[in-house]
């Protein structure tokens, strides 16, 4: 049977609650990745915080030449590599450099978005959770997972899904609202030639 698990929160709220500047930056942050709720940027700074304390600790390590911290640290580089937050040759100094926008971009709920799944970032979202979306051939229900470098090809509609046909209405427009963003760039890349 074993010890019994207790249930621990896996983030930290801010220590002041009443910030003018950090409520702004945070709203500004749901909106544009299209959160739930202020706990799923929590959780994401936590994980963001994780990887910088692994970092500090290593650095320090390191310089005492300790053979497992020089370990640990290609196990941490290859896990972000993984993740696709860093490149395979990054070092420590691009871990302490990470911004909270780099953790966000590689949850599912971003990428769909960016793939054109979804016209907007909470579509993206009632997507995923209503069981739209496969990752590597399997329906995936949860926004905040993180892709890996490999599955990131893999993220298709599923088979089941309405949307897994190309004349459904909602892809129609998908596809026309994306054709019109790239009109509209190309006639601004011609202005700003054309002003040079």
């Amino acid at each position: 049977m074993g010890d019994q698990k207790f249930q621990r929160k896996s983030y930290s709220t801010p220590r002041h609650p009443w910030e003018k500047e950090r409520i702004d930056y945070e709203r500004e942050l749901l909106i544009k990745y299209g959160l739930k709720n202020k706990r799923e940027l929590w959780k994401a700074e936590a994980i963001l915080n994780n990887f910088r304390t692994q970092a500090r600790s290593l650095q320090a390590k390191i310089r005492y030449s300790d053979p497992m911290a020089q370990k640990q640290l290609q196990q941490l580089l290859a896990k972000l590599s993984r993740l696709n937050i860093l490149t395979e040759n990054a070092t420590l100094d691009d871990i302490l450099a990470l911004s909270l926008e780099d953790i966000l971009d590689r949850r599912l709920q971003t990428i769909v978005y960016q793939k054109n799944f979804a016209s907007t970032m909470k579509q993206a979202r009632q997507l995923i959770v209503h069981g739209h979306i496969t990752v590597n051939g399997r329906v995936t229900t949860i926004p905040s997972m993180f892709v890996q470098k490999g599955f990131e090809d893999n993220i298709a509609y599923s088979e089941k899904s309405p949307f897994a046909d190309e004349n459904h209405p909602i892809r129609l427009a998908i596809a026309g609202a994306v054709k019109e963003e790239q009109e509209e760039d190309k006639k601004e890349n011609v202005k700003e030639e054309e002003d040079e």
